[in-house]
């Protein structure tokens, strides 16, 4: 599956979730309605994905995407009423540092459903 083709099927997941549920509920409830979503789409995916931070070669800490889906895309939900840079920024950074081509950021709380798409601007 091309990357288009997987982020085409993860958009299409959380629109069925957003239009069943709508906004308003905490950002588990949207992760565990995904898993669901992404099961009936056939995508594989890891769920809470742990990853080691580095800072010059010493190990500083872990950080965790709520979903790798095939291996390859980086899923991060909010549900807030207005996505800020700094979510932006966390998107960007967990690209990085998972060293994903691509991921996607993808807001529940406002009333119409929020996509942005951040690319790894490092090697992969």
């Amino acid at each position: 599956m091309t990357l288009d083709e997987i982020t085409y099927k993860i958009n299409g997941c959380a629109m069925k979730v957003h239009n069943t549920l709508g906004n308003g509920f905490q950002e588990v409830i949207y992760q565990r309605c995904l898993v669901i979503e992404f099961t009936k789409a056939g995508l594989s995916f890891e769920r809470e994905k742990e990853h080691i931070v580095y800072y010059e070669g010493e190990e500083v800490g872990t950080r965790r995407a709520d979903f790798v889906v095939e291996g390859q895309v980086m899923v991060e939900i909010k549900a807030l009423i207005a996505l800020e840079n700094v979510h932006l920024a966390q998107a960007k950074n967990y690209v990085d540092a998972y060293r994903l081509p691509i991921g996607l950021l993808i807001n529940f709380g406002s009333v119409n459903l929020q996509f942005n798409k951040v690319f790894n601007t490092k090697t992969v």
